[in-house]
């Protein structure tokens, strides 16, 4: 295998753990391993296979967005509780490494409810529903990734 390969390969599996464990824009880190290949090979092949790739990102990163607010939204959970949960899980992020994100953000979510609702069990009825909607969010995300990667190879293979 060429090392440019072998590159964009260790690129897309960073880019699809860092999905998995939330510490890096995965689906970024994957688009630029398949980008990266595409550049070295400077064929339509190589440029196909990218595009192909930069599609499926833009789709996924369309959806990650679109579903789960549009959930949440349904479900009563205001955008302004969502982005202090956010800060809440970055702030997290950095106290708590790797876990602290989840950790931060359900805390996050699960204060400013509580003080908008005044009831703690509405407020981790909210919560859940937040949470819910982060994780299908992260599974869209993971989801594209897996799709670039796939595409990728395939078309590492039938260039071959």
């Amino acid at each position: 295998m060429e090392p440019v390969s072998v590159l964009a390969a260790l690129l897309i599996a960073v880019g699809i753990v860092g999905l998995v464990i939330p510490i890096l824009p995965g689906l970024i880190i994957t688009l630029l391993g398949v980008g990266i290949w595409a550049l070295e090979r400077q064929d339509t092949a190589g440029w196909v296979v990218l595009g192909i790739c930069t599609l499926i990102a833009a789709v996924g990163w369309m959806v990650q967005y679109a579903v789960p607010g549009r959930r949440m939204k349904a479900a009563g959970v205001p955008t302004p509780v969502l982005l202090v949960g956010a800060v809440a899980g970055v702030i997290g992020f950095f106290v708590i490494p790797v876990v602290g994100l989840f950790v931060g953000f359900v805390l996050g979510v699960l204060v400013v409810e509580n003080a908008r609702l005044r009831s703690w069990s509405a407020a981790w009825r909210q919560t859940k529903i937040a949470l819910r909607g982060v994780i299908m969010s992260i599974g869209i995300e993971l989801a594209a990734a897996v799709l670039v990667a796939v595409t990728w190879v395939i078309g590492l293979l039938v260039t071959r």
